[in-house]
């Protein structure tokens, strides 16, 4: 296996019997295949699914446990574990509302992490072996490798196809420093079997993992130390955005390093010391677990993929073109093991467009593009960090003219009766038009709000018009409609005004 499934308990024992169970037997190839998948993580998945409800033949193979990263590793145990922290903040807050608690620690981390190998068990079944078999797929455990162009093992078996899917996707990228191996760590493949808390984490990297995992862990009571060679969080993000959550996570008790560069890691005991240098000075940090949230790497190891003819990147992995063809024209790609937006929701359109290009490209269902997607993402701490569309640095790059309209929570009366004004939409326009090109919000909720904006952009609804839009009232989503009244205020130019007034008061007879 890739990665560990502990405790050895029954959530993780019926999470295997869904996504690799031991019994299972490879069936006997069918011939030719007007598909293989190889990888079933969610782009493998959306890929083999809807190839075979359009009556395709498929064969789906992979190496460890379908569901990949999102089930097993990623989004699914990430946000249930953030759940219980995100409850635990609660408890501690509930006096700001004249709710009293008792004191204590009322965190059992045990049970937490109890309930997140529980809610990945009961949501296994989607992704299940048996699902997949049922809905007419071939399902293969084992390690696939191209023998040429249109052919591949698993096994003892050879599997030839007319199109295949590269859908790998990627796993935790470790960077090598001195110690670090023998000291030993964790990553988001093992983070999630830890059964009792450490009192004392270190996070390497302030990317979206880094700064969700140590708001969760300081929230469950450890004491948190976070370690970014960058001069702020979230480089994608917005700059304020960035500075709102380090502070937000300075306040709760996470010590923020920026620059820093960890020079070793020695172990002495259960206790690891890490030495690292933050400016001029050099300091280190004793803990018991180290998480490492460094970025990812595409996995493209193995797969033979020289035989195939499919060129590719140990960093940037598999090389598509903008209909996520390889450089082998009978395969495709889609996921993280091609793409740098290593998003769920990426992957899920990636495989919608490579099923209609690889079936129907030679008809008109065919050549989707992916430079037509616009991916929104977010961040899931608190508040929660979103974006869409283009933001300033690559406007800036591009020489594009934008304009800016953001409205704090400070002044939107949902987030001050909730308590949670701490955040701010903020869209761009085009210069001279209320063409949305791009958005971040920053609040409790804003990987929800985020998406009212991404439909206006796709709709091609303009920020003057979603001004008109009633929203219920109170909401958050307030926020975007009272921008979208500040774009319309600068319409009101003087001049307007002046023909406004004067004819305001030829309605009132000249006064």
């Amino acid at each position: 296996m890739s990665f560990p499934l502990e405790p050895d308990d029954a959530a993780n024992r019926a999470l295997q019997a869904s996504v690799h169970p031991a019994d299972w037997k490879n069936p006997p190839a069918r011939g030719r295949y007007n598909l293989v998948v190889v990888g079933g993580g969610t782009a493998g998945l959306v890929t083999a699914a809807a190839a075979a409800g359009l009556g395709a033949k498929v064969a789906l193979i992979e190496r460890h446990l379908l569901g990949g990263d999102c089930l097993n590793v990623g989004c699914v145990p990430s946000k249930t574990l953030l759940r219980s922290a995100h409850a635990a903040a609660e408890m501690r807050a509930a006096a700001d509302l004249g709710v009293r608690v008792p004191p204590g620690d009322w965190v059992d981390f045990a049970a937490v992490m109890d309930r997140v190998r529980r809610v990945r068990a009961e949501m296994a079944p989607h992704d299940s072996a048996a699902r997949f078999r049922s809905l007419g797929v071939d399902v293969f455990f084992g390690a696939a490798r191209f023998t040429d162009r249109t052919t591949l093992t698993v096994g003892d078996q050879s599997l030839r196809f007319h199109r295949a899917v590269l859908a790998t996707g990627a796993r935790a990228a470790v960077p090598e420093i001195p110690g670090l191996a023998t000291a030993g760590f964790r990553t988001n493949e093992t983070i999630f079997n830890l059964t009792e808390r450490p009192r004392r984490l270190l996070v390497l990297g302030g990317g979206p993992i880094g700064c969700e995992l140590a708001q969760a862990f300081v929230r469950l009571g450890s004491e948190v130390t976070l370690l970014h060679h960058g001069d702020r969080l979230l480089p994608r993000e917005d700059p304020d955005a960035a500075a709102m959550l380090a502070g937000r996570l300075r306040a709760e008790g996470v010590n923020v390093v920026f620059s820093a560069e960890v020079l070793a890691v020695a172990r002495e005991g259960d206790r690891r010391t890490v030495t690292y240098r933050a400016g001029e000075q050099t300091q280190s940090a004793t803990v018991d677990e180290i998480l490492v949230a460094t970025g990812r790497r595409p996995n493209v190891r193995d797969l033979g993929l020289e035989s195939a003819g499919v060129q590719y990147d140990e960093k940037s992995g598999v090389r598509v073109d903008d209909f996520l063809r390889t450089t082998n024209p009978a395969i495709y790609a889609c996921g993280d093991v091609c793409r740098p937006e290593k998003f769920t929701h990426a992957a899920d359109v990636g495989a919608r467009i490579v099923v209609q290009n690889a079936l129907f490209s030679v008809g008109p269902l065919g050549r989707r593009r992916w430079s037509a997607v616009k991916i929104p993402w977010c961040t899931y701490t608190d508040p929660e960090v979103a974006h869409t569309g283009i933001t300033l640095a690559e406007a800036a790059a591009q020489g594009l003219a934008l304009e800016t309209f953001q409205q704090p929570l400070t002044q939107v009366d949902r987030a001050i009766t909730d308590g949670a004004t701490e955040g701010f939409v903020k869209i761009h326009v085009q210069r001279g038009t209320d063409r949305i090109m791009g958005a971040t919000v920053v609040a409790r909720n804003a990987g929800d709000l985020i998406s009212e904006i991404s439909v206006a952009m796709a709709g091609g609804v303009g920020l003057g018009r979603l001004a008109g839009v009633i929203h219920p009232y109170p909401t958050q989503a307030e926020a975007i409609r009272k921008c979208g009244d500040l774009y319309n205020r600068t319409r009101l130019t003087p001049t307007v005004k002046t023909w406004f007034g004067r004819w305001l008061r030829w309605r009132r007879g000249g006064e």
